[in-house]
């Protein structure tokens, strides 16, 4: 919405048009100089480069567009029109429910055009993306692999020139050395505080500690086209062998909620009335006997190398799980990669088992079901189960076709109901989402998706 004034939906909904906002800046750089503000050009160039083959840009710097196949978008946008300077319309195959909401996805940022081309004439196209120019409140400057990425306000974005002039993200992997500078006033915010630190932080009259219900989920996600995970019945033994109450107060510390499904609690269309499978080890042996592996089998569990709200401790929780798992005679080998190999394996379905986790991108229960679970996710690489159910399938494409509150809302309880039955994945956890930032700084709010906004934020 902020590059939108208004915009309207077609009585078939099988359109979308978009008034945009004038006299809207691109940012000045060292490396390129706009000649013209925004306008529909760079809507219909941001969309034509993620669906069209033959866009110049379609290949660039590897041509990854996870998000925008996994939802299926290549599907549901058939043209992108320029109606005029300011005008946009999204011609879409079907009715759409969450299309608005998912245009609010940074995957669907709207990049300058001008900018591609002058990057195409100098042969530089990769730097279109590692080196950014955008119209927000602050405009990229430097990274520094593993240091530090610098922006510097923009002083013609359209809301106004912000208070702080320099915004630093010193990447910092080790959350107890976040905690430490921001004791020592080095940083004025630090993401995912220390758990354990939490009291001692509320404490210090220096800092602040703002939590909140997050909308996420820690799950663990089998990959239902290898060996034994193959069988409903192995994946609902796995289910009932976690203890998951003693990772919550292991690993979170007691600040999560066991995870009974694939959504939060926080999100509407949750099932609060649903069971969670029980914590019963005996059952689940009972099932993988029935399934037909009495002795138990071998199995390889990954972890990822890196803290999130949704599993602050995946190593420690791939050994819970692993100690858990060896009672019913299940042998599992943990392994891990790094970040990237880790997600681009993953994607690929390389696994059997994964730890993986979701923080809402938008609020709207598509975002998990259909994004993580759905058949399209599947071909687009974030359903890491790789689980398709023609019900579940059916149940959230209804959802999507409807704009009735109280019949998606059915239709997605139903969509949960399946999943349990199907057991694609053990959900885990949601997680509380913590921020803790220095007591001088002024209109910091945390956003309970996960992100980190600086618009309107300064310190006294």
């Amino acid at each position: 919405p902020g590059l939108a004034e208004s915009w309207g939906v077609a009585k078939d909904g099988r359109s979308v048009t978009f008034k945009l906002r004038p006299n809207v800046a691109f940012q000045t750089t060292a490396y390129f100089k706009p000649t013209r503000p925004f306008d529909a050009n760079d809507v219909v160039f941001s969309f034509e480069r993620m669906m069209k083959a033959s866009h110049p840009y379609n290949k660039v710097n590897g041509g990854v567009y996870e998000f925008f196949k996994s939802m299926e978008f290549d599907v549901l946008i058939t043209d992108v029109v320029k109606v005029d300077p300011l005008t946009v319309r999204f011609e879409l195959s079907r009715p759409e429910s969450p299309f608005l909401s998912d245009l609010a996805m940074d995957f669907a940022s709207i990049t300058s055009a001008e900018y591609g081309a002058a990057m195409l004439k100098a042969k530089t196209p990769e730097k279109f993306d590692v080196e950014p120019v955008g119209t927000g409140p602050f405009a990229y400057q430097k990274y520094v692999k593993d240091s530090l990425i610098r922006f510097v306000a923009h002083p013609g974005y359209f809301g106004g020139k912000q208070a702080i002039d320099q915004l630093v993200f010193a990447i910092t992997t080790d959350a107890n050395v976040r905690y430490q500078k921001l004791k020592r006033g080095e940083c004025q915010v630090a993401a995912e505080p220390p758990q354990a630190d939490i009291a001692a932080m509320r404490a210090d009259p220096h800092l602040k500690v703002l939590e909140g219900d997050g909308m996420n989920v820690g799950y663990l996600a089998m990959n239902v086209e290898k060996g034994p995970l193959k069988s409903k019945l192995v994946r609902q033994a796995i289910n009932m062998a976690l203890n998951k109450a003693a990772y919550v107060q292991a690993i979170y510390l007691g600040n999560a909620t066991v995870a009974k499904g694939p959504i939060p609690p926080s999100m509407w269309s949750y099932d609060a009335k649903a069971e969670a499978y029980p914590y019963d080890p005996a059952k689940a042996k009972a099932l993988l006997a029935r399934a037909g592996f009495p002795s138990g089998f071998e199995t390889s569990l990954w972890w990822p190398p890196i803290s999130r709200p949704y599993n602050p401790n995946s190593k420690k929780m791939a050994e819970m799980i692993q100690a858990d798992l060896q009672k019913i005679g299940v042998r599992t080998r943990l392994e891990s990669y790094d970040w990237p190999a880790y997600l681009d394996k993953a994607r690929k379905g390389e696994h059997q088992m994964v730890l993986m986790g979701w923080t809402a991108d938008n609020g709207d229960p598509d975002n998990f079901l259909g994004t993580l679970l759905s058949c399209g996710a599947v071909r687009g690489g974030s359903n890491l189960s790789r689980w398709c159910d023609p019900g579940f399938e059916k149940a959230i494409g209804a959802a999507r076709r409807t704009t009735d509150i109280g019949k998606r809302t059915a239709l997605y309880l139903e969509a949960q109901r399946i999943f349990r039955e199907g057991a694609p994945w053990v959900p885990l956890a949601h997680a509380k989402a913590y921020r803790s930032i220095r007591s001088d700084v002024v209109g910091f709010v945390l956003n309970p998706l996960g992100t980190d906004s600086f618009l309107g934020v300064s310190a006294r």
